[in-house]
């Protein structure tokens, strides 16, 4: 009698052992998609968060997202090649994620670039506090009034349910395709060239005709010089345009959630 329950002791020891490795490998995968997703996102993946901040916050949703999300695939306790494979996986596809945030939420910051380079500006610099880095004055004031915008909107919340969808499309151990997530990815970058063209589109036709008419007096006024009185007029019709341009900022952020519609790979 005591060898049976003996047995039967070990077989409920070594049941629940695998339950607990298995649910701790599926808080890692989660933890690790999360952790990787909000590496490179915008805003949260800035340097100037403390890092405490950012394993805290990843850990939280993690958890919550771990007790709702189900592990779609049974491990063996000793496959330990197989458990760091899904975990590789799961990086890859958060990262992948946050990716195409960055690069479509830079459309602004490169429509403020392509105006900056009109003005004539294209050598100013300053330190921004948020990244740590070397960035152009105008492209990082429109970046900032975007991101104002972006959270006045609630798109913090779009993260979220990004994250909640992936889960749905693909549960923790699951990822899409490597073609589909550079494929993504790609689209997400021609997407963000096309778009930042479109935003910047009145600055280049404003400059373009301020160009004509510098040609023009020119050629009729030729004691001008046109090269001195250009560089002034160029700065001040490219702070006008941008003034003039800012609603069409506030428009892309009612664009930027169908953007992510179409570009996440879900």
């Amino acid at each position: 009698m005591s060898t049976k329950f003996l047995v039967i002791s070990r077989t409920s020891g070594t049941e629940l052992m695998e339950l607990m490795v298995e649910k701790l490998l599926g808080f890692i995968m989660v933890l690790t998609r999360i952790s990787a997703f909000f590496m490179v996102l915008p805003i949260f993946g800035w340097t100037g968060i403390p890092v405490r901040i950012k394993v805290a916050f990843a850990v939280l949703v993690a958890i919550f997202f771990s007790i709702v999300t189900p592990l779609v695939i049974e491990l063996k306790s000793d496959s330990i090649f197989e458990a760091m494979l899904l975990v590789a996986n799961e990086a890859l596809y958060g990262l992948a994620l946050g990716l195409v945030f960055i690069i479509v939420f830079g459309v602004v910051r490169f429509a403020g670039q392509i105006t900056e380079r009109q003005m004539g500006l294209a050598m100013a610099e300053i330190l921004d506090p948020f990244t740590d880095e070397s960035e152009q004055p105008l492209a990082s004031l429109l970046e900032m009034i975007f991101i104002i915008l972006f959270l006045n909107a609630n798109g913090h919340h779009l993260f979220f349910r990004v994250i909640s969808r992936s889960y749905e499309v693909f549960p923790a151990g699951t990822i899409p395709t490597v073609p589909v997530l550079a494929g993504g990815m790609l689209e997400a970058g021609s997407t963000m060239l096309t778009a930042g063209l479109k935003l910047a589109a009145p600055m280049l036709a404003a400059f373009l005709l301020l160009m004509v008419v510098l040609a023009v007096l020119a050629r009729v006024v030729p004691e001008i010089d046109v090269l001195f009185i250009s560089f002034p007029l160029c700065i001040g019709l490219g702070l006008l345009m941008v003034t003039i341009c800012l609603p069409f900022i506030n428009g892309f952020v009612s664009e930027f959630a169908d953007l992510m519609g179409k570009l996440l790979p879900l």
